[in-house]
């Protein structure tokens, strides 16, 4: 029964990705509409810059500004400073 209800959830999201393909139509996005008036386009570096290296530096720029305010939480904490983890006790084995 397992293996029948896997085919049958295969098949519903092959043919669903299917028809999703088929209704997009690409083709379409050749023909201009009305009043479209497309600016001139991106070169290679202008596009690396805007959607590559902009979210890289807003990420950086973000982070930065979370570790700085992290950093001023850490001092006001009194509590995860004394905790100590090292142990201290020892055995001795006598056969």
């Amino acid at each position: 029964m397992d293996k029948k209800n896997a085919l049958r959830a295969g098949a519903l999201a092959a043919g669903t990705t299917l028809m999703m393909l088929l209704m997009s139509s690409p083709a379409s996005a050749l023909t201009r509409d009305d009043g479209d008036d497309p600016g001139p386009g991106l070169s290679v570096i202008e596009t690396l810059g805007l959607f590559v290296a902009a979210p890289i530096v807003l990420y950086l720029v973000i982070h930065g500004l979370v570790m700085i305010g992290d950093k001023s939480h850490k001092k006001k904490d009194p509590t995860s400073s004394n905790i100590t983890t090292k142990a201290d006790a020892t055995s001795e084995v006598k056969a």
